[in-house]
């Protein structure tokens, strides 16, 4: 029987991690990711491509920032954002992979039904 013990920064970045997966946890801030993996855009062009009103994006737009995902500047009256890490962009698509066998699987076998 093996024997380990999870150390304190472990631990921390279990924590961290868990935030960040609650941070992401909300479809549109995923759909705020995949709109900004091909560079940055300003608050107006995400409200567009979002279709959601511009308070809506800009809090969900601060928190991903506050958690380190997003970055952003000023630009004059504009406020442009961008990922902070692309390793972000990876693991998002990395998981949407993950759920798209999932479903190809799920209707495979409902097929055979």
């Amino acid at each position: 029987m093996y024997s380990f013990t999870i150390s304190a920064m472990e631990k921390t970045l279990y924590e961290l991690q868990a935030e960040v997966c609650k941070t992401l946890a909300s479809p549109k801030r995923l759909e705020i990711i995949n709109a900004l993996k091909a560079g940055e855009k300003s608050v107006g062009e995400l409200v567009e491509i979002l279709g959601v009103p511009k308070a809506n994006v800009s809090q969900h737009l601060a928190v991903m920032r506050h958690k380190g995902i997003l970055k952003s500047r000023r630009a004059g009256v504009n406020i442009y954002y961008s990922i902070a890490n692309d390793k972000v962009v990876k693991a998002c698509t990395l998981m949407k992979e993950v759920l798209t066998e999932q479903l190809r699987e799920r209707h495979r076998i409902l097929a055979k039904l």
